[in-house]
């Protein structure tokens, strides 16, 4: 029997437009595909790279725990390791992005002595840094999923900018075919972010565009209307800096830089010295 391997790639956001050459070998190149995606036209490009299909969905189950679903996924990628075959699977997105299973199934992989790897991909953040217009070494960037920022007591910088992923599915860890309950947990997010910015901050809420023909999502609201504002399980929040930052005087002598130089850089970097300049480049224009 021949020595199985695994290859896990994305397909990055945008339907099939953002498959990498190197996925698209290991796609080409399996035994086996094991598919997880999202809309019809990156299905109908998998379908024509590899005959050998079979969906992860199938997998989820209405109320079911993702935890139990994820533990399932990989059970059935290793069990058809374990009859040699050549395994790719292919997840939306980025395949190392909120995707434990990928994970749990290189290390299990691995952990038998067999060849397994990851392919990087476009993921949400990608997009959004993109939409956006925004440049995470401008201030910072901190990301975190919505629950666990909330579950965990996070600390950040407010000083730096914040993306929050998954926010309209905030506290539910079942999968919900026919949409998610998540006012309870928005407004106890709502309530951390006034504390630490005010209500009257305002926020972006981003979702990424399927298709090329359609724009992305990006709604400017303050952190006081977000309570009311309509999500989906693929809303990202971004959190423009609520403080600006000042260079350390001591770290400057150290450094041997002075002052007025880091002050230039910071405006020729940034492009955005304040939040409503921020918001005002990143938000798109009327019609978008």
């Amino acid at each position: 029997m021949k020595r199985p391997t695994l290859n896990v790639v994305g397909t990055g956001i945008q339907a099939a437009g953002q498959v990498t050459i190197e996925a698209r070998s290991a796609i080409e190149s399996a035994d086996r595909v094991f598919f997880l995606v999202t809309d019809p036209l990156t299905l109908e490009y998998l379908e024509r790279c590899n005959s050998n299909l079979e969906s992860l969905h199938t997998s989820y189950a209405s109320g079911r725990p993702r935890m139990d679903s994820y533990l399932e996924m990989v059970g059935r990628i290793i069990g058809t390791m374990e009859r040699g075959e050549s395994v790719c699977v292919a997840l939306y997105g980025h395949p190392g992005v909120f995707a434990f299973p990928a994970h749990e199934a290189i290390r299990q992989a691995r952990a038998r002595g067999w060849y397994a790897r990851m392919c990087p991909a476009v993921s949400a953040e990608d997009c959004l840094f993109a939409d956006l217009g925004v440049d995470p070494a401008w201030t910072g960037c901190q990301s975190f999923e919505a629950t666990d920022f909330l579950l965990f007591n996070r600390r950040w910088d407010i000083r730096s900018a914040l993306v929050l992923w998954q926010i309209g599915v905030i506290g539910d860890t079942s999968f919900q075919g026919g949409g998610y309950a998540y006012k309870a947990g928005l407004q106890l997010l709502v309530g951390r972010l006034a504390e630490h910015y005010g209500p009257e901050h305002r926020v972006i809420v981003y979702e990424a565009a399927h298709y090329p023909i359609y724009p992305h999502r990006a709604d400017t609201v303050s952190v006081a209307e977000l309570a009311d504002t309509a999500l989906t399980p693929e809303s990202t929040l971004f959190v423009p800096p609520g403080a600006s930052s000042v260079p350390d005087p001591a770290m400057l002598d150290l450094l041997g830089i002075a002052d007025a130089a880091i002050h230039r850089v910071r405006v020729q970097l940034l492009g955005a010295r304040t939040t409503d300049d921020l918001l005002a480049h990143v938000a798109p224009p009327v019609g978008d």
